[in-house]
């Protein structure tokens, strides 16, 4: 079976879920799911979960997302991209210091509302679904994160810049915000994901070349092992007695874990657990405790809580 990440580098005027439904029909998968929606108008890396690899999906989600962006100054939209209805319009003239002073100024942490054309979610149904209709439901503020911020280019009225931000940030809503903060208007006139969590523009596999050029056998060369896929997480290597246990529901104990090398945790951390053999991604769970606290811990404590276990042939 194929289980892993294969990353799109998605062009533009395409769904991610159209994404998705191709590389469905053209692997022959049952199930699959992107990590990190994409707007049609957005190109870039859409990493694509195959398999049993769509339980990793939230983890996937949660990580960093960098972009380039650009904003066109002087235009307000509905959907706050080039795409949506125009609004109003604004002559109002602005420097390239007034410009690169204000852009700085989003770094950091701060609340953000959803844009009412989102996927977010009201009521069990996408905001954009309603807002289509001409009802525009305001969902609380966010928290989210911009980690940096910084301006490439600027043509006005465009203005191009680099952003590495959190889960769950709108571009499109710093561009429009743009316009606000300069006294003018703004909405999004291109962007490109550059990087999600690890999987960057270098593992990136062009949509026309998967569709033409590709066969089964090339793919799964380019496909990312659930292992791989999370770098960034500790784990512990398991024997087989280990990871029958994990597939008849166990959860592990301190002495499960006598005799093998702990990493530095602490409690609320997440691990992954992978077979010895095949260095298969087994599991992913979080430490209840530090790993510091094992050792004043009696054998049959619980210790590690399993959030996920991979059935990988």
């Amino acid at each position: 079976m194929m289980d892993g990440v294969l990353v799109i580098n998605k062009p533009a005027g395409v769904t991610s879920s159209s994404v998705v439904e191709k590389i469905k029909r053209k692997l022959r998968v049952r199930k699959a799911g992107h990590s990190g929606t994409l707007d049609p108008l957005a190109t870039g890396v859409l990493p694509v979960c195959i398999n049993e690899a769509t339980k990793l999906s939230q983890y996937l989600s949660a990580e960093t997302k960098e972009y380039l962006a650009t904003a066109l100054l002087g235009v307000e939209t509905d959907t706050y991209d080039i795409e949506g209805k125009i609004l109003s319009r604004s002559d109002t003239q602005v420097t390239e210091e007034q410009i690169r002073e204000e852009v700085g100024r989003f770094a950091g942490p701060q609340l953000q509302v959803p844009p009412a054309f989102s996927a977010v979610k009201h009521q069990g149904k996408p905001l954009y679904k309603s807002a289509r209709k001409g009802i525009y439901i305001e969902k609380p503020a966010r928290e989210i994160e911009v980690f940096h911020i910084e301006v490439k280019n600027i043509e006005l009225p465009y203005v191009t810049f680099f952003i590495s931000c959190s889960k769950g940030t709108y571009v499109r809503s710093i561009c429009a915000e743009l316009g606000q903060r300069l006294g003018t208007k703004g909405c999004l006139a291109g962007l490109r994901r550059t990087r999600s969590g690890s999987f960057s523009e270098n593992c990136a596999i062009e949509m026309e070349i998967f569709e033409n050029g590709f066969s089964e056998g090339s793919i799964k060369d380019k496909l990312i092992s659930m292992n791989d896929a999370l770098p960034g997480m500790k784990f512990i290597i398991v024997d087989e007695d280990f990871e029958k246990k994990l597939k008849e529901g166990h959860q592990p104990h301190v002495g499960d874990l006598i005799c093998y090398n702990i990493p530095s945790l602490g409690a609320g951390d997440m691990i992954k657990i992978i077979s010895s053999e095949k260095k298969d991604l087994l599991a992913v769970g979080r430490f209840l405790y530090g790993a510091e606290e094992l050792g004043s811990l009696e054998d049959k404590t619980q210790v590690i809580k399993i959030a996920r276990v991979f059935c990988v042939e």
